[in-house]
């Protein structure tokens, strides 16, 4: 009897501390008392003589035993599969996916985006230090059909540079090869990243043309997926390359330059590492100047009045749109003038001041959802001075307290109205330092491109699209974040760049909706990201089609249900059929690709 009564506590104790299913649970609480009395009387050393009681009861407690068992089984098997699989102390909200929680092989790369949204594990992660190097990993994989994936920086929002079968990075080899300063170019290779090259070059007096918003990405892969700045004068970073080294799998090494394979070059220039791997790059530069920037807080109405004068008689220039606000930044920048000099300005608040309402707005709503007991666990760390943070830092934490709930953004956007009033003012520095913007932590970003005019006779659809988008986010009530980045280029000549087209003239237009991820809580993260795609989604129903805008080919979310309307989409862009004959010649057995590139360039053989 002890024995029986030692081994039903065992049983309960067991599932007391392990987590079943509710039906399971149910079974277990649910036992009848003879059905207990006959599990103990099993066990007792003193049976019970034989009645017709005993034999009514045999079939009860046979069923009652294969029950048991069951129950027994599984309790175990959740033990077990609990103290095998350990998982953090963070994962309580996390799907149960144990195995992501096991040790990995040592010779398994964990490779992911800035954003951490897109996430790969490969044991094939080459980074060859010289093109020699580089000819031999291409060739391997060509022979044994193993993918390798050309990676950047991985500063992507979406995984275009990932692939769990392989990857090459060219991280290592990021030297400047030849500066001709009277030709103002620079040959370089592919894997040097941005500010790197510009502090290589400011010596001999020369710079890049146009910058995107951070300096971090390699060059190989700013120029294969179409980056761009900002200025209609000026176009994508693409149009910089005069010359390229190409390490393709079927050819081997190619030169291409408009003089050698016009046709090809165009086309790889924007190539988005399925043509070949960018080793070398040839760019054009310009002389190295300074700039002035000029920011102001206008409305759309002002802006409408201004526009094609804005676009026209500025170098770069980009509006900041700020959801639930009428509020439009504007942001200027030309070069310092030889004869005036840089501006005289003292501004009306200092940086201190400009950000003080914002470290308020802070603290007011930390204290009102800690009153209400919810949301802050996560984000307060009880130790950070807020007094030492940027704007974009105080931001993500305001957001991170409760990123989807409309109300409280639309307060966290009228402060970054306010702050962008209270900073108004100049600031000159050399083009790198001033053509930088801080983007914040990380996001959900979804960038589209569209064709607004002629520099001479803007259409205006630039400015009709964002108003229709911010009618989307009122009607719909999407907690939208600010801002709603706007910029402009001129065409480019690469057939793959969103901004493809034969006439110099034309100017497009650059909208980026965003939805950060300021916390690391799993459940808050899914929760953001299934938000933002709905906002998008609205995005793409209401306007896409109607502005013919395409999405930055470094910002093309996965899609699955709409994969079919995105394929047809961009063969009415894009010279899908001339791009897929490239790859097959370059190519053949896809070493390069991934399955990113395959959904978007479906062709009917596939590795």
């Amino acid at each position: 009897m002890l024995r029986a009564l030692a081994l039903r506590r065992s049983l309960l104790r067991v599932h007391h501390h392990n987590t079943c299913t509710p039906s399971n649970s149910h079974t277990l609480r649910t036992l009848p008392t003879a059905t207990s009395t006959s599990f103990l009387r099993r066990f007792s050393s003193s049976p019970e003589p034989p009645s017709s009681a005993a034999a009514a009861s045999s079939s009860v407690d046979a069923e009652t035993r294969k029950y048991l068992g069951y129950a027994a089984l599984f309790v175990f098997c959740g033990a077990a599969t609990y103290f095998t699989f350990p998982l953090p102390d963070d994962a309580k909200h996390k799907k149960a996916q144990i195995f992501r929680y096991a040790p990995l092989p040592e010779d398994l790369h964990t490779v992911s985006n800035w954003s951490g949204t897109h996430e790969v594990q490969t044991r094939h992660f080459h980074q060859p230090d010289s093109l020699d190097q580089l000819q031999r990993v291409v060739a391997e994989a060509h022979n044994s059909k193993t993918r390798i994936r050309p990676v950047g920086s991985g500063l992507s929002p979406n995984g275009i540079g990932l692939s769990r079968s392989g990857m090459v990075n060219l991280g290592l080899m990021d030297k400047i090869l030849d500066v001709d300063k009277q030709k103002k170019t620079v040959t370089v290779q592919a894997g040097i990243r941005v500010q790197q090259l510009v502090d290589g070059i400011k010596d001999y007096g020369l710079t890049l043309q146009n910058f995107a918003s951070i300096r971090e990405q390699q060059i190989g892969g700013i120029i294969q997926v179409g980056a761009h700045g900002t200025g209609a004068r000026l176009p994508p970073i693409d149009e910089q390359v005069i010359a390229m080294k190409l390490v393709t799998p079927a050819k081997g090494t190619i030169e291409l330059s408009k003089e050698k394979d016009p046709e090809l070059f165009y086309l790889a220039r924007c190539g988005l590492g399925g043509l070949g791997v960018v080793a070398e790059v040839t760019l054009q530069c310009v002389d190295r100047q300074e700039l002035v920037e000029h920011t102001i807080v206008s409305s759309m109405d002002e802006i409408k009045k201004n526009h094609k004068k804005l676009l026209s008689e500025n170098k770069h220039v980009k509006y900041l749109h700020i959801p639930y606000t009428d509020s439009v930044v504007v942001v200027r920048c030309n070069p310092v003038s030889k004869w005036k000099g840089p501006p005289k300005f003292k501004p009306k608040y200092t940086k201190d001041e400009a950000i003080q309402h914002v470290r308020d707005l802070y603290k007011e709503s930390l204290q009102k959802y800690r009153v209400e007991g919810s949301r802050v666990k996560s984000t307060d760390d009880g130790e950070q001075n807020i007094d030492e943070l940027s704007f974009t830092e105080l931001r993500d934490k305001l957001i991170a307290l409760d990123p989807l709930n409309k109300n409280h953004i639309i307060k966290v956007n009228q402060a970054e109205a306010e702050f962008w009033k209270k900073s108004e003012g100049y600031r000159v520095g050399w083009s790198d330092e001033i053509l930088g913007f801080d983007c914040g932590g990380q996001q959900w970003v979804s960038e589209t491109c569209f064709p607004a005019g002629k520099l001479a006779k803007p259409s205006m659809k630039d400015l009709e699209y964002i108003e229709e988008l911010k009618q989307v986010i009122e009607k719909e009530e999407i907690p939208a974040p600010a801002p709603i980045e706007q910029r402009w280029t001129s065409s480019s000549r690469s057939p793959l760049s969103p901004a493809s087209s034969p006439s110099e003239d034309d100017i497009f237009s650059w909208v980026g909706i965003i939805m950060y991820l300021p916390t690391m809580d799993a459940r808050q993260r899914k929760d953001i990201t299934e938000e933002f795609f709905h906002y998008r989604h609205l995005s793409q129903a209401k306007l896409w089609d109607h502005y013919s805008a395409y999405e930055h080919w470094a910002k093309v979310p996965k899609d699955k249900e709409e994969l079919a309307a995105l394929q047809g989409r961009l063969r009415k862009r894009f010279p899908v059929d001339a791009y897929n004959k490239a790859r097959k010649e370059l190519d053949p057995n896809r070493v390069l690709s991934n399955n990113m590139l395959e959904k978007l360039f479906l062709q009917s053989e596939t590795i």
